[in-house]
C-alpha cells in the first residue's frame, strides 16, 4: 500500500489545529488586555469590561474549534 493513499483518522484536521491556534492568542490578547488596566484592582473599563468580552470570544473560538468538521471530498 502506497503511503500517499493511506488516511489516517486523525480526531482533527489542520483547520481545527489552525483555528485552535487562532483562539489561544485570542485568549492571551484577551488576559493581556486585562493586565493593561490603571485602575486598583483591576476594576476599569480593560480589566471589567474590555478584557473579559475579549477571553469570551476565545473560548468561542475555541468551542467552535474542537466542534468543526471539514466538508468530505467525494473522491
Amino acid at each position: 500500500m502506497n503511503k500517499a493513499n493511506k488516511k489516517t483518522n486523525l480526531a482533527f484536521s489542520g483547520k481545527n489545529y489552525k483555528l485552535m491556534l487562532f483562539g489561544i492568542a485570542v485568549l492571551i490578547i484577551g488576559f493581556f488586555t486585562m493586565t493593561l488596566d490603571q485602575e486598583d484592582y483591576g476594576f476599569g473599563f480593560l480589566g471589567i469590561t474590555l478584557g473579559p468580552i475579549i477571553v469570551m470570544v476565545g473560548f468561542g473560538i475555541q468551542f467552535w474549534a474542537i466542534l468543526y468538521t471539514p466538508k468530505q471530498n467525494k473522491d
